[in-house]
């Protein structure tokens, strides 16, 4: 069978390898790589049901490169997934009558870990087989961020920028940023929302000329190697549930706010994984709630939130599920999203009984819900959720009246969190040792106008 090769959802881009893809991140005619066909493993998943997660990683990643040898992507992957606290590195608890995915194991206590540990040591290994250099420009909605910088900090062939929204991440989160003062790291607060900052990253790289000279990359998750990575959590956690419980099938709850790990449930599904449905949640921004209920894509205000990592209004990963949608043609994709990008709005035709996509349901939390959700929890079960977390039981809840069993990601530790969580519990429960010790830590951060022009001379002026 012929590699899987990467090409871009509005088709101008030429068919690439993995690791051109990693590095390329966004496509250079502004789509996002896909691959160009979704393998079938559904003859593989009893012989994968017993394996770890590191080994499960291996043979789900290997089935996407053809440029990596085996032997090599092994140590890769067991390097990225020995800086996790637990053994089982995502492990699945039971909670009530729901089963919870915890991905905050990772050394910035953030389910974005799950990728970044891999994705930086894959660039490491990339620009070192090719002795190239690279400048990583990233937007941040509070745990991409710290995910990334923690992923490459100190590497000599590699510089990375990271923009925030000024005064829109919580305490913690900016302060998991910029307190690493690497030489290499650049956080940058800049005065807008994270979609202001998501338009900035997107903008630079679409000017094909800087790019090129200031060899720029992307940790986001229009990087495939992401979404590629999170496709593994869904896998490990159907297969210790579905032991536990002897259920055929299971259903994820997913909060979201720029779709990119929902979508790589969705991904698991088409690869054959047992998933009855997936259950999309989000905040107050519900513009991706909105739109799988209606078929209508309109963007709104950024709302503050005690979820902000959820505070998004145009979820970048959206691209990639649209191409599947309509036919995997290029062409409409390319002119759905031009007009998005005019007009703010877009509307996808409805299927016979209503719905956008029969594999995704989609419901919406708010503040009061999300807090009556953590104090509930913590109450009746001992259990404490982070308000993005929270937000996902709230919705798996209104969606829990089939017989298969609910899995609710839990996407970050409620120490993060601690304002939200008094809030909900009136206690001061949200302590983790290692966000304890940033208290008192020196930070390193310049505040930016929300325009490209400003970035773009920041990195020029500091690129490796």
């Amino acid at each position: 069978m012929e590699p899987i090769r990467y090409v871009s959802t509005r088709g101008a881009q030429a068919p690439l390898a993995f690791k051109d893809a990693v590095m390329t991140g966004l496509a250079r005619d502004g789509g996002l790589l896909i691959p160009d066909r979704i393998p079938d493993v559904s003859a593989q998943l009893d012989e994968w049901q017993d394996l770890d997660y590191p080994e499960l990683a291996f043979e789900i990643i290997r089935l996407f490169t053809d440029d990596l040898p085996d032997a090599r992507l092994k140590e890769l992957i067991a390097a990225a997934y020995r800086t996790f606290a637990h053994p089982d590195v995502c492990p699945v608890r039971k909670v009530g009558h729901l089963h919870i995915l915890e991905l905050f194991h990772g050394p910035t206590l953030a389910f974005k870990d799950v990728a970044l540990q891999f994705l930086g040591r894959l660039f490491e290994e990339i620009l070192e087989e090719r002795g190239g250099r690279l400048n990583i420009l990233a937007a941040t909605s509070g745990d991409t961020g710290s995910a990334a910088i923690c992923g490459v900090r100190g590497q000599e062939r590699i510089h990375i920028f990271v923009m925030h929204p000024h005064g829109r991440v919580s305490a913690l989160q900016e302060r998991q940023m910029t307190s690493v003062l690497d030489a290499n790291v650049f956080n940058l607060a800049v005065k807008g929302s994270f979609d202001d900052c998501q338009l900035i990253m997107k903008t630079l790289f679409s000017d094909l000329p800087f790019k090129d000279a200031h060899a720029l990359g992307t940790v986001n998750s229009v990087n495939w190697a992401r979404v590629l990575s999170q496709i593994v959590y869904y896998f490990y956690a159907a297969f210790r549930v579905r032991e536990e419980t002897g259920a055929a099938q299971v259903q994820f709850a997913v909060p979201t706010g720029n779709f990119g790990d929902i979508l790589a449930g969705w991904y698991a599904k088409q690869m054959g994984l047992p998933i009855r449905r997936l259950i999309l949640a989000t905040n107050e921004n519900d513009i991706l709630a909105r739109f799988f209920n209606t078929g209508v894509y309109a963007k709104g205000q950024v709302v503050p939130t005690v979820n902000p990592s959820m505070d998004i209004q145009v979820a970048s990963n959206f691209e990639r599920w649209l191409y599947y949608k309509v036919g995997q043609d290029p062409k409409e994709v390319a002119r759905l999203m031009t007009r998005f990008a005019l007009e703010g709005r877009m509307q996808i035709p409805r299927d016979a009984d209503g719905r956008v996509d029969l594999e995704i349901v989609a419901g919406a939390s708010d503040t009061q819900r999300t807090l009556s959700a953590i104090k509930r929890y913590h109450e009746k079960h001992g259990y404490l959720l982070d308000p993005h977390s929270a937000a996902g039981v709230y919705v798996a809840e209104q969606y829990n009246e089939l017989d298969e069993p609910m899995i609710c990601l839990s996407t970050a530790h409620p120490a993060k969190f601690p304002d939200a969580i008094r809030d909900a519990t009136d206690q001061d429960l949200a302590r983790h040792p290692a966000l304890d010790a940033l208290k008192k830590a020196p930070t390193r951060c310049e505040t930016l106008e929300n325009n490209a022009e400003a970035v773009k001379a920041y990195l020029a002026a500091r690129a490796r």
